[in-house]
């Protein structure tokens, strides 16, 4: 059985190889045949007349091999740091930032979950204010949450720029907690709740020792959508606050270049797909984690 586990825990790394191994192809494929071929042959990029596809030329795709040298290459002319060391090192604070968002918006999701859930009331007056919060397009709060913060000062701390885009990515990752942890803590069987009952547990009592482990297999998915969002705000919100030691702002220092070296641009991109990877490898372990417990049936 240790053996049939371990096959199982690697299929999605060999699967996660394969396909970006596809992916790879497919863009060089398209980059050096279809592409050039649609460009003489027909109108360029043009399917069932509707253009769909993109130029074949170094500056719109450039070429994997160009991507993968622009790594080794200088940040700027006369630079110690190169490309690999910049975007690792903003993919590493963005990653620090993300899962800081993530924990924050698990807390307020969850702890709305719980007031949803015990008070009915709350739930019919909260969840429609919750549902237009994610409306709310992140780039014009991001300008907002800058200003109201200069203006918060207590215990010594002072509002930093990097407070912000930890606020817009908790934004956004609370709501899938919040109604995945609901439908969770509303999910036991009606039985099992009179089973409590009558043992004159409290509420509370009821929701530690029933209802929140019942809301572990729905908050598995809760947090990967939660998790994708925190990257997503993360990386938003250091384009719109200015914050400059994070993989979001060098995509944009780096399209400055995009003409001169448009396979650097790529690299900061390359540093976005790494860390929504990271993001998940870690969500992933948290899941193994919080269900080592329970029955393998259960969890298919």
């Amino acid at each position: 059985m240790k053996g049939v586990k371990r096959k199982g825990s690697l299929r999605p790394l060999i699967f996660g190889v394969l396909a970006l191994a596809l992916l790879l192809a497919a863009w060089e494929s398209y980059r050096n045949w279809i592409g050039p071929w649609l460009g003489t042959e027909r109108e360029v990029g043009k399917v069932l007349g509707f253009k769909l596809l993109p130029r074949a030329n170094d500056l719109a795709m450039p070429s994997v091999f160009d991507m993968g040298r622009e790594f080794g290459k200088p940040q700027v002319r006369g630079s110690s740091t190169s490309v690999f060391q910049a975007v690792a090192e903003g993919t590493f604070n963005s990653l620090k930032l993300a899962v800081a968002a993530l924990v924050l918006g698990t807390i307020v999701g969850i702890g709305a979950a719980i007031l949803m859930a015990r008070f009915k009331v709350v739930q019919r007056g909260l969840m429609p204010y919750l549902v237009i919060s994610q409306t709310i397009p992140l780039i014009a709060l991001a300008p907002l949450t800058v200003t109201w913060g200069g203006e918060i000062s207590f215990f010594g701390f002072e509002w930093q720029k990097w407070t912000s885009a930890l606020v817009l990515g908790a934004f956004l990752s609370f709501f899938p907690i919040a109604v995945g942890a609901l439908r969770g803590f509303n999910s036991p069987d009606p039985a099992a709740l009179e089973l409590m009952d009558s043992y004159a547990s409290s509420w509370w009592s009821t929701w530690r020792k029933l209802r929140l482990p019942a809301a572990v297999p729905y908050l598995a998915p809760a947090m990967r959508l939660a998790g994708s969002a925190a990257v997503f705000g993360v990386v938003v919100s250091e384009l719109s606050v200015g914050l400059t030691n994070g993989v979001g702002y060098l995509i944009l220092s780096y399209m400055q270049e995009g003409t001169s070296r448009p396979a650097k641009v790529f690299t900061a991109v390359a540093g976005t797909i790494v860390l929504g990877l990271l993001m998940a490898a870690i969500i992933n372990a948290v899941d193994r984690y919080l269900t080592r417990n329970r029955p393998q049936e259960e969890l298919s």
